[in-house]
């Protein structure tokens, strides 16, 4: 058993039942008939056998009556981290993938994302997003917001309320030639990313953080890079952007950065290459560049969904772990038209085996390997493992409460004298989802 120091805890909640999760050394780790406590401060507390309930009762000082048992059909996982999604793309999520990225970006994007200076389209976008993502069973979600500071800090506060673990970024960008009405200066980026942050560390959300967001090196100047690297550092930032997309996208950025080696150079010599920082897509980074992100504990967010309808590229996740690269995955709403991360574990998988299609001889990811980067990997990408991520002793408890037999699920169980038989499991499995210990799903009516 594994346990905290039992003398100074409380605990709420003791659960009964099997455990799924992922530990550094084994994708899936299966644990049956375990009793998890739960303590005050929504931390795991102990590990144990369901076979000691009685003897754990005395030692935890918990009522062996009042433990939650699971169903015969029913299992805890970790919650997933969604480590890329534009929070301010929801609103036409599924729609508008006719268009290469830097074209989709002018004509769909930048439009959208300028409506967010009206706090109350923005509301209403990012209730609906935080909402939709804790039912699908994203717990932490690592968002970009808009350059809108006021707006920004909305969608911390919104998080907040709902009770998900989120990093937030107010999007920073100065160079706009296309919709210039939505650009800053460097020094209002500089001003209002200092005040954006100010204000939500004020706030003392127990979930939420700033995260340090310069959109792309495209889009912005390197004085502003600058700025934004100096801002990072001085205050312990994580830091989120995108990288090496598509090939156009690389192309472009040698010719805006000639003086520098590569497009990861360029967030590398602006002190934004971090063991903090996650940098998504990362399609065509070549080999140098990935041990540079290595050398400096940078994580890489795959979004597969994303990659292929916008006919980007396609990660290969293989190549990343044998660079011994830390990577989650993302759903990149809305170039992702998903905002399900069980979608994001689907397309990682096709993904690799249509690069195995490719290369007959190519090591395709299993879903072990997948469902790790989904959760644990994911925890890891964003620097958030010391908390979430899985079932150990002193994290928090962010869990999904799985029912494979819920109803009106689109699972059929069928019994063939061997045990249940189980199909293809999507988000309306997910019959209760816990982050910090709280039950946030369902979710209660709020006035």
């Amino acid at each position: 058993m594994t346990s905290s120091n039992e003398s100074t805890v409380d605990i709420a909640h003791v659960y009964r039942g099997t455990f799924v999760h992922s530990t550094d050394h084994t994708a899936v780790e299966i644990l049956e008939d375990r009793l998890l406590g739960v303590d005050t401060e929504g931390k795991i507390a102990f590990i144990g056998s369901g076979q000691e309930v009685y003897s754990l009762s005395q030692k935890w000082r918990f009522e062996a009556l009042a433990v939650t048992q699971l169903g015969q059909y029913e299992f805890f996982m970790p919650g997933m981290v969604d480590t890329h999604i534009h929070a301010s793309q929801y609103s036409y999520a599924g729609t508008a993938l006719d268009l290469p990225l830097l074209q989709w970006l002018n004509t769909y994007t930048f439009p959208v994302e300028a409506c967010y200076k009206d706090l109350g389209f923005a509301r209403n976008v990012y209730t609906h997003v935080v909402k939709r993502t804790l039912r699908n069973g994203t717990t932490t979600a690592c968002y970009f917001a808009t350059i809108h500071t006021d707006a920004s800090l909305l969608l911390g506060q919104i998080a907040n309320d709902f009770g998900q673990r989120a990093l937030v970024g107010k999007v920073c960008m100065d160079t706009n030639n296309f919709v210039p009405h939505y650009r800053e200066t460097p020094e209002e980026s500089h001003d209002e990313t200092n005040r954006f942050i100010s204000e939500l560390l004020e706030k003392k959300y127990p979930l939420v953080r700033p995260v340090v967001t310069p959109r792309f090196a495209p889009s912005c100047s390197a004085a502003l890079l600058g700025h934004l690297g100096e801002i990072a550092q001085n205050n312990h930032l994580h830091i989120q952007s995108h990288i090496s997309e598509t090939k156009e996208e690389v192309k472009l950025v040698k010719e805006l950065f000639p003086d520098y080696d590569s497009y990861t150079d360029v967030y590398h010599k602006h002190n934004l290459l971090t063991d903090k920082t996650v940098m998504a897509h990362g399609c065509h980074l070549t080999d140098e560049e990935l041990k540079l992100f290595r050398e400096k504990g940078a994580s890489i967010a795959h979004c597969p969904n994303s990659n292929i309808s916008l006919c980007s590229g396609m990660l290969d996740a293989r190549r990343v772990l044998n660079h011994k690269v830390k990577l989650g995955l993302g759903t990149d709403v809305a170039g992702g038209y998903s905002p399900s991360m069980l979608d994001a574990v689907r397309r990682t998988l096709d993904t690799s085996k249509v690069l195995t299609i490719q290369d007959p001889q190519y090591q395709t990811l299993t879903f072990e390997e997948v469902f790790r980067l989904a959760t644990l990997g994911g925890s890891q990408a964003l620097s958030l493992d010391e908390h979430t991520g899985n079932f150990k002793v002193g994290k928090d408890f962010d869990a999904l409460r799985v029912n494979t037999a819920i109803e009106g699920g689109p699972i059929d169980l069928i019994n063939h004298g061997e045990g249940p038989k189980v199909g293809t499991r999507d988000d309306r499995n997910i019959a209760e989802v816990y982050v910090a210990g709280k039950r946030v799903v369902p979710f209660v009516e709020r006035p």
